[in-house]
C-alpha cells in the first residue's frame, strides 16, 4: 500500500463518491484504501439483513440489522436508500450517514450495489445537498476475471457465484448510466483512476 496523500495536497471540497460494481470486482478495497489514504475520507457504513461473514464486525463492515429493525427503519422514513439484492437480503444507507457528515464539510465514499445507486440518484433529484457533492464510479471487470476472482476468494458456493454472475451481467448493463468508469486491471492502476476521478470531482464542488 502506498503512503497516505499528504494533507497540502487533498482538494478542500467535500465529495460523496458512490462506488458499485459486480461481486468481486474490488470496490470494497478501493473504498479502504481511500479511508486508509486520503486525509479526511470517511467510509459510509451501509445497514444489511443477512448475516455477518467470518471475521465482519457490526458497525464497521456493516450495520447488521434483522428484518423487523429494517422494516422499522423502513417505516420511520430513515434510509436514504435500501434495496433488495441477490433476491434474498436487503441493504440499504441511513440519511443520518450521509447527510450530517457532507453538510459538516466531509468527504465520503460508499459502496453499493447498482439498484442502490439508483437510489442515491433518486434522492439527489430531491436533495440539493446530495445533488451537489454526488459522484457516481461503475467498477467493470470483464465476466471471465470476475469468475476468477470469486473462485479464489472462497466465500461462496458454487450456486451463489453463478447466482451473482447472472446479476453482474445485469449490472454491466447499467454502465453508462454512471458519471464515471474504471475499466479494472490491476490494484495500483484502479486506485490511480479513482484517486483522478475524485480530484475532477472536488473541483467541481468547489466552483459550483
Amino acid at each position: 500500500m502506498s503512503p497516505a496523500i499528504p494533507i497540502n495536497d487533498v482538494p478542500s471540497a467535500p465529495v460523496l463518491i458512490v462506488l458499485a460494481g459486480p461481486a468481486g470486482s474490488g470496490k470494497t478495497t478501493l473504498c479502504e484504501r481511500m479511508v486508509a489514504e486520503v486525509p479526511g475520507f470517511s467510509r459510509v457504513v451501509t445497514t444489511t439483513t443477512r448475516d455477518p461473514r467470518p471475521g465482519e464486525v457490526n458497525g464497521v463492515h456493516y450495520h447488521f440489522f434483522k428484518s423487523e429493525e429494517f422494516d422499522e427503519k423502513i417505516a420511520a422514513g430513515a434510509f436514504l436508500e435500501w434495496a433488495w439484492v441477490h433476491k434474498k437480503n436487503r441493504y440499504g444507507t441511513l440519511a443520518s450517514a450521509v447527510l450530517g457528515p457532507l453538510s459538516e464539510g466531509r468527504s465520503l465514499i460508499i459502496n453499493v450495489d447498482v439498484q442502490g445507486v439508483d437510489n442515491f440518484r433518486r434522492a439527489a433529484a430531491a436533495n440539493p445537498l446530495l445533488a451537489k457533492h454526488l459522484a457516481t464510479v461503475f467498477i467493470n471487470v470483464p465476466l471471465a476475471e470476475l469468475r476468477a476472482r470469486m473462485v479464489t476468494r472462497g466465500q461462496d458456493s458454487e450456486a451463489e457465484i453463478e447466482r451473482r454472475m447472472q446479476t453482474a451481467e445485469w449490472e454491466q448493463q447499467q454502465a453508462e448510466k454512471f458519471d464515471y468508469q474504471i475499466h479494472s486491471t490491476t490494484r495500483e492502476a484502479d486506485f490511480a483512476a479513482l484517486l483522478a476521478i475524485w480530484r475532477e470531482v472536488a473541483q467541481r464542488v468547489a466552483s459550483a
